[in-house]
């Protein structure tokens, strides 16, 4: 792009289209294990194949996009693992619920196989549809190592941890109770489901004791009535003195006639609430479930896997848990057992998934022991070899690790990994070892429930052991958690040791959100050592979470959402990432105030204010760079030396110094806010506002301009590359732009610049260019009196056309002489057609004054301004002032309005009023100077 072609307004489409194809078609983005130079890696956090980005993607994809590109200009074979996560209840959920939509058909109708189909159709097309947003964000992966959690690299790596796991008994299964999704039929985690307080109903029920002559009964309050049809128990607490007499008999459980014992726990019962007798259904209540181990209780399932109750239900087989609760009412109310109902608020689970109510089951389900995996992940945050970024995310981290609670892997879905687990009832040991002989891929123990588990590493024919032994592979698919726990390595080859595995693994940083600590962060890094002795990755950075305006997470659902893609549309991908990274503070949660804006093409979509901050930046940008373009005509590359430069010159380069010396501590530290601003800051308020209109006479004179030429393509040149982390399209554009005028650059020996920003080095600026004194002289003795005359002006609304002739008082000749050095910018910034500087001066009539640093600002205006007109607005602005003031103080001194008006409206009014005076005394100073006579 020649300097004749620059348009005056960047056009971060065009920018898009072109530069990223040209990073991809010149393989930037690719890492190669053989190169000589340092491994950084990151692999990305796979996200779900259920839908599009929504804007935490996009920010923590940012986020990591600049530490990558970061890390590659610093000379690093920079690695960014790319992929996606099939995403097991996720997935198969949305499909099912298209399947039923549109179809009016459900799983069981498909059949398995058929089912999988469909869900690796969906996949397919909305994988294709994140990558390619990833890309539209300016994401520098490596697309050609692009993986997936049930491709067969990674079904490789989750065959072999499962069978090693298996071989070390760290795997089993066995009947527990578990969190059911009845609407999914699944189980799912403790982290997979959230809490909602809802109104309920306390319903307290007569449970008659056994074979008491007097009608003694116990009165038990409980919130879900139904399940006393699965009660084995009732529970007092030990020290209870209105039961001690009881414990040890029975009760007869209302509507079965079925005698439970009436047992003692002191964990269970809190004799201070309610009645202080416990129902105990251990097959369905998570701490009756413990009460049931603790006492050898039976453990009686009521539900089918579809919420509906069972044969151990009775009458009630067959209906659903919903119209259960209403007969079991029903009934114990005809029977006189019902003792009384009352509202209750109470707390209920449900899944995230289904949205629906989480009922606690009885159920086979796999499990993985976390005793010593858990402990070695807590070691390797407490050592240090882990760390967590804020400091803060440390904890929950290793809180729920010291929980140590087994892990339900198994899913009873179609979607997923499948467990490689074999059953047989028949056969015995002698006949799995005759049939697996030799065989270092197959391992067998005893089921729980009796007969074989055999675990093999590749699958098993039905006839492995014969035509008289049938083989049945489990029907259950791992927890998606399982296979994203390996991610780091998995992607990587392993467990081939593969070039890349040898490289890029341990992996360096992982950014992602608080709310996968658990889920995710810690799994990682039990697999990683687990598999690899090493931990998957040194630094975690935990980014802040995306609210709306009003503090609620966003969500489409919920209407708020902003999606990326429409941000890209209205402002570009740099306006997008500037923001986001501008907005990644440590803070928990990053509040964005949500509005409406309409697409070129007419739809109304959601964004932000701050979307249109992020896009002037890249404007801002543009223009300083079209303007320095158009001013390297006849540039000639050659040496300059530094410490001979002028003052401004020596004072932009050694702010550059300290920017890009602080910008690198902030990305080594994970501080993306402060690294953002500080760019922003020197480039708007130093380079553009000031360092240019320095270097415009330059310039433009001759003699000149080829040192000032050398000077601002070096400047333009390190801002390109500090900025292009986080702007990589328009800093790219300039780039090219400026490698047509100043390909070789650059200071103080030029050199060939680089063919892309892209692979440009990190600017690395010597201590050298530090300078205290050009800074000092620059901010103090020529910004302090260029601003402090701006404000002037401003404040006694001077025309703009006015020239004005000030006198500078400097505090010594010292202080003078360096205020004279700055003396053509002043007037070349300031309307001043003269400037007087001296150590000693008389203020002429009508002049204002000001004080700045070391300095005395005396603005003679006697003949600029009509000081009669002044004086005219001043006394009309005192005159509304005093009407406001009137108003405020009359209801002020109304008893009635102070005594009844809520707190905050007084306090309003009384921090109204002192503005108001604040505001009148610097009116009153104004009018008194236009009133003054000379």
């Amino acid at each position: 792009m020649s300097t004749a072609d620059l348009p005056k307004q960047y056009d971060p489409q065009d920018a898009q289209r072109r530069w990223y194809d040209f990073w991809l078609q010149k393989g930037y983005f690719h890492a190669d294990p053989s190169s000589k130079k340092p491994p950084y890696t990151i692999v990305i956090p796979p996200p779900n194949v259920t839908g599009a980005l929504h804007l935490g993607h996009a920010l923590n994809n940012t986020l990591q996009d600049i530490l990558i590109r970061w890390k590659r200009m610093q000379g690093y074979d920079a690695l960014w693992m790319p992929g996606t996560d099939h995403a097991g209840i996720a997935t198969q959920a949305v499909v099912e619920r298209r399947l039923l939509e549109e179809e009016k058909k459900t799983r069981h109708d498909l059949g398995r196989e058929a089912l999988v189909e469909r869900i690796w159709a969906w996949k397919d097309e909305y994988e294709k549809r994140i990558l390619s947003q990833l890309r539209l964000m300016g994401c520098s992966c490596d697309w050609e190592r692009t993986r997936f959690t049930l491709d067969e690299i990674c079904a490789r790596a989750v065959r072999v941890t499962f069978f090693r796991l298996f071989q070390a008994d760290k795997i089993y299964r066995g009947k527990r109770l578990v969190n059911w999704d009845a609407h999914l039929r699944t189980a799912v985690a403790d982290d997979e489901i959230y809490y909602e307080d809802v109104k309920g109903q306390l319903w307290t029920i007569r449970y008659p004791v056994a074979g008491s002559t007097t009608g003694e009964a116990l009165h038990v309050a409980t919130t879900r009535p139904e399940t006393l049809l699965g009660d084995t128990a009732v529970a007092v607490h030990p020290d209870d003195p209105r039961y001690q007499h009881l414990i040890g008999r029975s009760v007869s459980l209302p509507l079965t006639g079925r005698e439970i014992p009436i047992i003692a726990d002191g964990l269970l019962v809190d004799p201070k609430f309610g009645t202080g007798c416990v129902k105990v259904t251990p097959a369905h209540d998570p701490n009756d479930y413990q009460t049931g181990l603790r006492h050898a209780l039976p453990m009686i399932n009521l539900l089918n896997p579809d919420g509906t109750f069972n044969e151990n239900a009775g009458a009630y087989a067959g209906l659903d848990r919903r119209i259960v609760r209403k007969r079991v009412v029903a009934d114990l109310e005809a029977q006189g057992l019902l003792e009384k109902t009352e509202p209750y608020a109470t707390r209920l689970n449900y899944s995230d998934r289904s949205k629906t109510p989480i009922e606690p089951y009885l159920s086979d389900q796999w499990f993985v022991r976390m005793d010593d995996l858990a402990q070695s992940a807590m070691d390797a945050v407490i050592s240090g070899r882990v760390k967590i970024h804020p400091e803060r995310y440390a904890k929950s981290y290793l809180d729920w690790l010291g929980e140590k609670r087994d892990w339900c892997i198994s899913r009873q879905l179609w979607w997923g990994h499948r467990i490689p687990i074999w059953h047989c009832d028949e056969a015995t040991e002698a006949d799995l070892e005759r049939a697996f002989a030799g065989r270092t891929d197959v391992s067998w123990r005893k089921a729980e429930a009796g007969g074989w588990l055999i675990c093999a590493e590749t699958d098993l024919p039905a006839d492995a052991l014969g035509p008289q032994f049938e083989l049945r592979q489990d029907p259950d698919v791992l927890d998606t958690w399982f296979s994203s726990a390996l991610w780091p390595h998995s992607t990587l080859g392993w467990p081939e040791e593969t070039p890349e595995l040898a490289k890029y693994y341990p992996t360096n940083v992982l950014s992602t959100a608080r709310d996968i600590i658990t889920l995710w962060v810690a799994r990682m890094v039990m697999f990683g050592l687990f598999n690899r002795n090493e931990v998957p990755f040194k630094d975690v950075f935990i980014h802040p979470v995306i609210q709306d305006g009003k503090g609620q997470r966003m969500s489409k659902s919920a209407g708020n959402g902003i999606d990326p893609v429409d941000i890209i549309d209205l402002y570009g991908a740099d306006a997008l990432r500037y923001t986001l990274a501008y907005s990644a503070t440590e803070t928990q949660d990053l509040r964005m105030p949500v509005d409406k804006a309409k697409l070129p093409d007419g739809r109304q979509v959601n964004t932000s204010e701050r979307f249109e901050q992020g896009r002037t930046f890249p404007n801002k940008f543009w223009n300083a760079a079209r303007l320095v373009l158009l001013n390297l005509e006849g540039y000639e590359p050659e040496r300059v030396d530094v410490r001979s430069l002028p003052v401004e010159d020596r004072w932009i380069l050694s702010r550059l110094r300290e920017v890009q010396d602080a910008t690198t501590r902030d990305l080594e530290t994970f501080h993306f806010a402060e690294a953002t601003k500080g760019l922003r800051d020197f480039t708007w308020n130093e380079f553009c506002d000031w360092y240019l209109e320095f270097a415009k006479g330059r310039l433009r004179d001759p003699q000149s301009r080829p040192t000032a030429q050398r000077v601002v393509a070096a400047v333009l040149d390190g801002l390109c590359r500090l900025l292009h982390p986080i702007m990589p399209f328009v800093t790219e554009q300039v780039w090219q732009a400026l490698a047509q005028v100043a390909p070789s650059r650059g200071l103080p020996e030029p050199g060939p610049a680089a063919e892309s920003v892209c692979i440009a080095p990190w600017p690395n600026y010597p201590d050298s260019w530090d300078d205290a004194q050009a800074t000092a002289i620059v901010v103090e003795n020529w910004q302090g009196p260029i601003t402090v005359i701006r404000n002037l002006l401003a404040e006694n609304n001077v025309p703009k056309a006015a020239k004005i002739h000030p006198i500078i008082v400097a505090a010594n000749e010292g202080v003078a002489s360096r205020v004279r050095l700055g003396e053509p910018f002043l007037r070349a910034i300031t309307p001043c057609e003269s400037v007087t500087i001296v150590t000693e001066s008389e203020e002429p009539p009508g002049s204002v004054v000001a004080v700045g640093s070391d300095v005395r600002i005396i603005l003679p205006l006697e003949d600029v301004i009509d000081l009669e007109a002044e004086a005219a607005r001043h006394r009309k602005s005192l005159s509304d002032i005093d009407r406001q003031l009137a108003s405020i103080r009359s209801k002020l001194g109304n008893e009635a309005f102070v005594s009844k008006a809520p707190v905050a409206v007084v306090e309003q009014q009384r921090a109204k009023d002192a503005e108001l005076v604040a505001q009148r005394e610097m009116v009153a100073a104004l009018l008194a100077k236009a009133e003054a006579k000379p």
